[in-house]
């Protein structure tokens, strides 16, 4: 590994693979230009599409030496309208508009939903919210078969827009037979998180968590006000979080969108959590080489609140400018990353540490790192919980994940200032503080003179023991 691949930022990004960068050369192009970890969307493509985008990333590992993370972002339940007999109708407000099972297409006056378990959970009052929220109804009356509404928004209405429910809990999976046939193909292909929609409850996650069986981490995506209500206990058993202001920004009045994104990042980094926020980031930039102040600012402001990566969709899958938004985002990262604020902001907003030894150890080798100026906290971390520990500290220096699984080293690829490093085995800490020594160097982090902590659990090998630091010269 040369310096040139190191990146001197701690936030990550993520970059979503699409039509507009589905090739070896535009992949190489994009994590050059700084993409940490790509995601590949399972609303769209075909499954061999997706495992050519697989290969070409690992090829792309390999050809660099760098572990890069691969999330795998399954689609959910898409409720949706049927059909119209002229492909759309125009609602005006105050009008009533009939939903049913009848399959025949709509007219003005009633049109097909095929999701009876909206209509059995819908309640007299309750609002539906039609094409991203752009029409929203509300319910007069409800019958086995079909809810009348009245139209409190009106517009175009065309065939198969999606609907939300934003006051009712639907007795719907996050899970869909697609999702999981999805799964079923992919998880065997080497992937590093799943990306799970819809979630609504504690027991979504569970569901998830079976199926990835270890092999990849569960990522859950915060689009409904109903995850919000279940905040804590969704975070509780979930690997890692996206904050998804799309879906999120339908079902939620605007305002209430970067109440929600600073709720869900105080809550995962408290638990050491890595968050991700998503969705608009650089939108402009999928027909525009440069973004619009208010972008840089929505960027900005992430990295500010210490996000641990940001996540580009659009404008890196289907943009004319895939590259140029990776390389846009980079830049925003790395200039704030040099602001005073950014560093008085995170040593602010620093979780307390839990009262169990690895957090202390954790704790103390981000204050002796800041005391001595060590150039890198070198983590020897079996299941990436000693590296995830020491980044909820925001260190300011950089973090070293060091790990025999390439596995960990690709989830880590997400997690904030951790540079990871597939290492082979130590079995003593005096082995640990050479290893961590020669990586240092190897990386570009430390020179001849200079100091680094190395945290490590004791006995070797053995998961979740962080227990022991040492302050090591090169």
């Amino acid at each position: 590994m040369t310096e040139r691949l190191r990146r001197h930022r701690r936030t990550k990004i993520i970059a979503t693979l699409g039509p507009a960068s589905a090739t070896p050369e535009m992949i190489l192009l994009l994590f050059q230009a700084g993409a940490d970890v790509f995601r590949l969307n399972f609303s769209h493509g075909k499954h061999d599409e997706h495992a050519e985008k697989i290969e070409m990333i690992r090829a792309i590992e390999k050809k660099t030496g760098r572990p890069i993370g691969i999330l795998a972002d399954v689609q959910g339940p898409k409720l949706r309208v049927g059909i119209f007999q002229a492909g759309r109708v125009q609602l005006q407000a105050g009008q009533q508009l009939t939903l049913d099972m009848n399959p025949l297409p709509g007219d003005i006056r009633r049109v097909c939903l095929p999701h009876p378990e909206i209509i059995a959970a819908a309640e007299i009052g309750a609002t539906l919210l039609l094409d991203d929220g752009k029409l929203r109804l509300r319910v007069l009356r409800k019958r086995d078969d079909h809810l009348l509404t009245e139209v409190l928004n009106g517009g175009v209405l065309s065939d198969r827009k999606g609907v939300n429910v934003p006051d009712v809990v639907l007795p719907i999976p996050a899970l869909t037979a697609k999702d999981r046939a999805d799964l079923a193909f992919v998880l065997p292909l080497g992937i590093d998180y799943i990306g799970l929609s819809f979630v609504q409850r504690p027991e979504d996650v569970d569901e998830a968590k079976i199926l990835a069986a270890g092999r990849a981490a569960v990522m859950v995506k915060m689009e409904k006000p109903q995850a919000l209500d279940n905040l804590d206990a969704i975070l509780d058993r979930a690997d890692a979080v996206m904050v998804a202001r799309g879906d999120l920004g339908v079902e939620l009045p605007p305002e209430e969108v970067p109440i929600a994104q600073k709720r869900i990042l105080r809550a995962a980094q408290q638990r050491g959590m890595p968050v991700v926020v998503a969705t608009q980031m650089l939108e402009s930039m999928i027909s525009s080489p440069a973004p619009t102040r208010a972008e840089a600012s929505d960027v900005a402001n992430a990295v500010f609140d210490g996000a641990d990566a940001v996540m580009l969709s659009a404008e890196s899958a289907a943009g004319q400018y895939p590259r140029e938004a990776v390389n846009m985002m980079d830049r925003i990262i790395a200039r704030v990353e040099r602001d005073a604020d950014w560093r008085l902001g995170l040593d602010a907003k620093r979780p307390q540490p839990e009262k169990i030894s690895a957090d202390a150890i954790a704790a103390a080798s981000v204050q002796v790192a800041h005391t001595i100026g060590a150039q890198a906290i070198v983590a020897l971390t079996e299941s990436g919980s000693t590296a995830l520990r020491v980044a909820r500290e925001k260190p300011d220096c950089p973090i070293i994940g060091l790990t025999t699984s390439l596995a960990v080293a690709r989830r880590l690829a997400a997690v904030w200032g951790v540079h990871a490093v597939v290492s082979e085995t130590v079995y003593s800490m005096t082995e640990a503080v050479e290893h961590a020594l020669m990586v240092a160097w190897q990386e570009g982090f430390a020179r001849k003179g200079e100091e680094i902590i190395v945290v490590a659990g004791v006995p070797f090998g053995r998961p979740g023991t962080t227990n022991a630091l040492q302050v090591a010269r090169l």
